[in-house]
């Protein structure tokens, strides 16, 4: 297939590699397509955290995620910063792990001085196994089961209340329960009714969502929390969706929750935390721009100091959820190149070894990725060919239109910003095993997710007796 680049010019996979916007800007993570340690090394390679992407597919096999620790540590870092720089009161910035929860990367958040946000029983375990301070773990969920409560009541980590059902749940474990419940931290989440621009199933702040109470109900909500004595709300929660790269509605946000505040205050309650959620974009591909890190939260923290010195209210500890922008663009995935596939004048298939069962982004939202190809990394690109995955769907393909050198079977493909919602969100689809994930820093390779097997596949299967043969 022709190339669709001007003639003259020589266009490599180097161009994805990380750079600084600006003489005096730092880089910020997620607004780079490679994880800041990528290079090309001697041998024209990817090199990833001081390590050579074909070697690590020898290795540990393909499909492989590979975790740069360096860009989850600087996007952790430059969060933690910003709001020491830009906001006056105490801050605390949570990890929403629902992005990729496993036991390193909640520890390197943790260590960071990050906590974690988690929507599930089995995310809190994982929290919880990894070292987190359940101090710094936050619970959410829209459905939460009251064993799932009592977990988070049992392990001291703050829930944030989602709707009435739960609500009423809580008080009655609280004032029933003979095993010593008392006064579990709570923040309450509500929807603020404020649109972004992003993919319909990602946005949550509309009031038409799932999620969080009605705003309107505030009078009769804050007049209910007023009488639990038993219950400990310390907090209100919002949250508006997710890869935005729009500034504006996080300032709407902000201040309609100071607004929140004031109406709290009215009723007796001393909330003293107030949680803005997360949902700040990365760049998946070129013509992405997403406001730096640094950016949006100096955006932030001016509208709430803003807000609370002109209604005459302390400041509340600011608290945030970031996922996306912290795990995305420090993962890659690699996969082998198998077949092809010319359909003259119409396209060409090229297959890898993996594909909705580890990244189902594609299929589910239609999301875009960018790749290369590790091992011709500094090749000329010379074709345009569709990404094909190896399952039984027809709709199974990762990216349309990518622009490569010439492939050939045995071919490293990595695709990039896959670190959020990929193996959080990946399956057993046609039963092919799931991934495993490496963590990379200072030319080390440390298995972080072991390889599924196809034991593993059928460890959970049950065959009755009279089935045997």
């Amino acid at each position: 297939m022709v190339s669709t680049h001007p003639a003259g010019v020589q266009h490599t996979g180097s161009q994805y590699l990380p750079q600084k916007r600006s003489a005096n800007a730092n880089i910020s993570p997620n607004q780079e397509l490679l994880p800041v340690t990528a290079k090309v090394n001697s041998h024209d390679v990817l090199e990833i955290g001081g390590c050579d992407i074909t070697t690590l597919v020898q290795q540990f096999g393909s499909p492989l995620y590979i975790l740069d620790e360096a860009t989850l540590r600087l996007a952790c870092q430059q969060y933690r910063d910003a709001f020491q720089k830009y906001y006056q009161g105490e801050s605390q910035v949570l990890y929403a792990s629902k992005a990729w929860n496993c036991l390193a990367v909640c520890a390197i958040a943790a260590s960071e001085g990050l906590g974690i946000d988690v929507a599930s029983g089995g995310e809190l375990y994982t929290a919880l196994q990894a070292g987190v301070n359940p101090e710094k773990i936050y619970l959410h969920n829209n459905n939460k089961s009251r064993d799932e409560l009592i977990f988070a009541i049992e392990s001291g980590c703050t829930i944030v209340v989602d709707n009435w059902y739960e609500l009423h749940t809580l008080v009655e474990i609280v004032e029933t329960a003979n095993t010593g419940y008392v006064n579990p931290r709570l923040l309450l989440r509500l929807t603020p009714g404020i649109e972004c621009h992003t993919h319909e199933y990602i946005r949550t702040g509309q009031l038409d969502s799932k999620f969080g109470f009605d705003p309107n109900q505030l009078e009769e909500l804050f007049t209910f929390i007023s009488k639990q004595t038993a219950l400990n709300c310390v907090g209100l929660h919002a949250h508006i969706g997710s890869q935005i790269f729009e500034r504006q509605p996080h300032r709407d946000l902000a201040g309609v929750m100071v607004q929140w505040l004031k109406a709290a205050a009215k009723h007796g309650l001393e909330l003293t935390e107030l949680n803005v959620g997360g949902g700040l974009g990365i760049r998946y591909v070129e013509s992405d721009d997403p406001p730096s890190i640094e950016e949006w939260v100096k955006a932030i923290c001016e509208v709430i100091q803003a807000a609370c010195a002109t209604e005459n209210l302390p400041l509340p500890k600011l608290l945030c959820e970031p996922g996306r922008s912290l795990i995305a663009t420090a993962c890659v995935t690699a996969y082998t190149i198998g077949s092809s596939k010319v359909i003259p004048e119409v396209r060409t298939y090229v297959a890898v070894d993996g594909g909705m069962s580890d990244n189902p982004r594609p299929i589910t939202y239609q999301s875009v990725y960018r790749a290369v190809i590790a091992n011709k990394i500094a090749a000329p690109i010379t074709q345009t060919v569709t990404i094909a995955g190896k399952h039984c769907e027809s709709g199974d393909i990762l990216i349309k239109n990518a622009q490569l050198p010439e492939t050939e079977p045995g071919d490293i493909l990595v695709v990039m910003g896959t670190g959020a919602y990929n193996y959080s969100m990946a399956s057993n689809y046609n039963r092919l095993t799931k991934p495993a994930a490496v963590l990379v820093a200072n030319s080390e390779a440390n298995l972080i997710l072991q390889r599924e097997t196809y034991q593993d596949l059928i460890r959970q299967d049950c065959l009755p007796e009279r089935l045997k043969v």
